[in-house]
Parts: C-alpha cells; sequence; structure tokens
C-alpha cells in the first residue's frame, strides 16, 4: 500500500477524507487488472479539478490585470492550466511515487502518455482538495503550485500560443493560412491518442500527437515553429 501520508506533507495539509487523495491517483488501468479495488477511478474527480483550476486562474487573472486585453489573458490562462504545466507539478509532487496504473502503463514511464496521466491525476488532486477542504484551500493549493510562476512565463513569454504563431508566420512569409487534418486515431474513447498533421495548402509540414485534437495540433504547430525556424 503506498504511504499517502507522504503526499499529504507535500500537498500541505492532512485530509478529512483520504480515500478522496488515494482515489485521485488511481488510474483506470489499474481498475481493469484489480476490480476488487474498494475505490473507483480518478476521471470524476479529474473533472471536477479540471473546472476548480480554470474558475481559480481565471479570477486571479482577471482581478490582478484589469487593464489586459481579453486575449492575453486567456493565452496567459493556458499556459498554468496547460498538460505540460499540470505535468511539471506532477513531477514536484512525485506522483509517480503514487499513481496506482496497470503493469503495462507503469512500465512506460517517459512517455506522453505517462506524462498526460500524472497531469490528470493533478486536476483529480485539485478535485479531491476541493470536496475535503472547499475552494479556500484548492485556491493555496492552485497558487503555490501553478500561479506563481506566471512571472517566469510572463518574463520568457512562455505563453505565445504555438498555433497562433504558426499561423501569423505562416501569412507573413507565405500568404497562406495554414490548417490541421486527423490523420490518425488510436485507442478506446476514454484514452485515445489523436495523430494530426499540419498543413500549407496541400503540402505536408510536420505531424503532431497529442490526447485530444487540440493537443496534438499544438504539439503540431510546436514541431512547425521548431521546423520553420520560427
Amino acid at each position: 500500500m503506498k504511504n499517502f501520508s507522504e503526499l499529504e506533507k507535500v500537498i500541505g495539509f492532512k485530509f478529512k477524507n483520504a480515500d478522496l487523495l488515494h482515489q485521485a491517483n488511481v488510474h483506470r488501468s489499474y481498475l481493469n487488472e484489480h476490480p476488487e479495488f474498494e475505490l473507483g477511478h480518478n476521471e470524476r474527480l479529474e473533472f471536477l479539478g479540471d473546472a476548480v483550476l480554470e474558475i481559480v486562474v481565471t479570477e486571479f487573472l482577471f482581478k490582478n490585470y484589469p487593464d489586459t486585453p481579453e486575449g492575453e489573458l486567456t493565452n496567459w490562462r493556458a499556459s498554468l492550466v496547460n498538460t505540460k504545466m499540470l505535468s511539471i507539478v506532477a513531477q514536484e509532487l512525485k506522483l509517480d511515487d503514487f499513481i496506482h496504473l496497470s503493469k503495462g502503463e507503469a512500465k512506460d514511464k517517459n512517455s506522453k502518455a505517462r506524462s498526460y496521466i500524472l497531469a490528470n491525476a493533478v486536476e483529480a488532486i485539485i478535485g479531491a482538495i476541493y470536496l475535503d477542504k472547499g475552494i479556500k484551500e484548492a485556491t493555496k493549493f492552485i497558487n503555490k503550485r501553478m500561479i506563481l510562476k506566471l512571472d517566469d512565463i510572463l518574463d520568457q513569454k512562455l505563453y505565445w500560443d504555438p498555433k497562433s504563431k504558426f499561423q501569423e508566420m505562416a501569412q507573413e512569409k507565405y500568404k497562406i493560412t495554414p490548417h490541421y487534418k486527423v490523420i490518425k486515431e488510436d485507442g478506446p474513447d476514454h484514452d485515445k491518442e489523436f495523430e494530426i498533421g499540419l498543413y500549407l495548402g496541400d503540402e505536408l509540414i510536420v505531424k503532431g500527437i497529442g490526447k485530444s485534437k487540440q493537443e496534438a495540433q499544438i504539439n503540431a504547430a510546436d514541431n512547425g515553429n521548431k521546423k520553420k525556424g520560427w
């Protein structure tokens, strides 16, 4: 049995209902191999945590940057709640030591799929904190683990959306608006992976992969910017 009191120390408070924190770290694949397990998987908690994270970050940006246009705030928010940021938080929390996975998933340590699983677990933990301690404690966690990183994001312009950048440069250099096409879909409905092509006219520039079409498009745009030296 994993010692979740250690994770509570890292998070910074003790749960009244420790099962919520435990369940937040249960991937669906684990239950396929352990149907007798007493808790469910973390997808409902992830659903809740995603909404809590979105509103907390949105409210913070709205109140603290009254003169910033909506479009910029949207990019800043995306940089604070995206899979990359959530994966960084998962590493800080050492969630790899606590996540319950199937034997197959457990072997696949350094893949994008593992990063995605751990990112989802962070959202599930936010959902668990919200249910156990309310919005005040959930906000404290989000402030400490994510919003605190905003200054670095702004200093380094990490909020710049790869899709917007590729489109702007493509229109400037080639007078063409890029478009995206789904090349391939793999996996069951709850755990799909998309491969998407980024095109200029009929020319395939690069491909991208992700657990959603949006994530795959961003990955493709990022790859396209690197390939073009933009």
